[in-house]
């Protein structure tokens, strides 16, 4: 049985700590511990994070493997700190049968860089007309619990409602991608001055809220759980603020992006900045920061959307949406919400691996960094500053809005049940 010793951590951000791993389990914490026969990791500066968790993931296997794969996109979650990722269900054929969820996830059993948790998809090819397979999902070998037709929004509200009803019996979620289509037909990016100004089709704040606003209500309506994908808009805060006063079982989250991107750099109207749901304005990067560090929103997610370079290297309006994310995510956090003061590293660990594992009912994640737990950890050093390089990202995809662009903090080692997956900030 393998022994690591990480010595001189600060878990969570606070006082050093040395971390005892034997086999898949941390089996001690504390000072001076014995390292003998232990491989030893000089941690001294580093934090010490349960290992990230991802509730939104495009893996896009199978069917676009010419984006990602399993194995690549897990690589890319390693090398970005994750231990789990959720992968959506909007792949070809789509993950609307037991068969194509258990594909995925014996992808991912074969992969070993991150476990790979499944999303359903709600309805028979996301096309919004009927509910899929949902109870067969959670009954396969990958054990469904998280239900998303994300890329396209649930807008039937029968069908909705009834989604909701349905996933109560094995204690499910509806993930939302809150977007109304009628409002957004031909939008190109946020509608508001700088759409005006460009010319660009607008992509209204109402077309999300409006959405939200009939989930909260219809999940309380039937006592079930729903959680919305890539909040964006200051709106949609107040509108989950709102539903969580009520006592209601709603949950929500925010992208990286989001946290630091704005509008005004559609007007380089380059592709890497077009994405789904679109970059909002400042005060709404500011409200979505304000909800994160206040708890409303519960946690980052990435929406990791890899696309061929021929996808996104064209003129604007014919670009694909998405940006890749997964190796960056902790980064853009750090800068965004720990260097601001908005959020410890505490608040972090709870953010982007505590919650996100109790929304999806994931077990072994999440889990505190003491005696007896897994040892799914990330270590990361937030002294370091680099430059984003996309070329040397293990994703198959290169669609980063931050080529170039300094941020701080490097994953150094990743930890999947006791075995480093990443090591000295490369795959091992």
């Amino acid at each position: 049985m393998s022994k690591i010793l990480i010595r001189g951590a600060k878990v969570l951000g606070g006082e050093p700590q040395d971390v005892l791993i034997e086999g898949e389990n941390i089996v001690a914490t504390g000072t001076g511990l014995d390292a003998e026969g232990a491989t030893v990791i000089e941690a001294a500066g580093q934090v010490l994070l349960p290992g990230l968790v991802d509730l939104h993931t495009h893996l896009r296997e199978p069917g676009r493997e010419d984006s990602e794969t399993v194995l690549t996109g897990t690589k890319a979650a390693a090398v970005g700190g994750f231990t789990a990722v959720h992968a959506m269900a909007n792949t070809f054929p789509v993950a609307d049968t037991a068969g194509v969820v258990e594909q995925v996830w014996r992808l991912g059993k074969e992969s070993g860089y991150c476990d790979v948790q499944p999303v359903g998809a709600v309805t028979v090819g996301l096309e919004g007309k009927q509910l899929a397979e949902l109870g067969a999902m959670h009954d396969s070998a990958a054990g469904v619990k998280v239900f998303s037709d994300d890329g396209k929004c649930v807008d039937d509200a029968v069908i909705m409602r009834r989604a909701l009803e349905y996933v109560k019996a094995f204690d499910g979620v509806v993930a939302q991608h809150a977007q109304e289509p009628r409002l957004t037909e031909g939008a190109q990016m946020n509608e508001g001055v700088v759409s005006a100004e460009l010319g660009l089709g607008g992509w209204p704040a109402v077309a999300e809220e409006s959405i939200i606003a009939r989930d909260v209500l219809l999940a309380a309506h039937v006592g079930s759980r729903v959680h919305i994908c890539h909040l964006s808009t200051a709106g949609s805060v107040e509108i989950v603020r709102w539903a969580k006063s009520k006592g209601w079982d709603v949950t929500a989250e925010v992208t990286p992006h989001h946290l630091l991107l704005t509008d005004e750099l559609v007007r380089t109207y380059n592709p890497v900045y077009k994405v789904n749901p679109p970059l909002r304005t400042e005060a709404d990067v500011m409200a979505l920061r304000e909800a994160l560090a206040d708890g409303t929103i519960d946690c980052v997610a990435t929406d990791h959307a890899p696309h061929p370079h021929e996808d996104k290297d064209c003129e604007w309006a014919a670009a694909a949406m998405g940006i890749v994310g997964l190796e960056t995510a902790l980064s853009v956090v750090q800068q965004t919400m720990v260097d601001t003061g908005l959020l410890d590293w505490a608040g972090v660990a709870d953010r982007m691996s505590r919650r996100p594992a109790a929304i999806g009912r994931l077990e072994g994640h999440g889990r505190p960094v003491s005696a007896g737990e897994p040892a799914n950890l990330t270590l990361v050093d937030p002294a370091y500053r680099g430059a984003v390089d996309p070329a040397g990202f293990a994703s198959r995809s290169r669609n980063t809005p931050y080529e170039g662009r300094e941020l701080p903090g490097r994953v150094t080692h990743t930890f999947l049940r006791g075995r480093a997956t990443v090591v000295d900030g490369k795959l091992a």
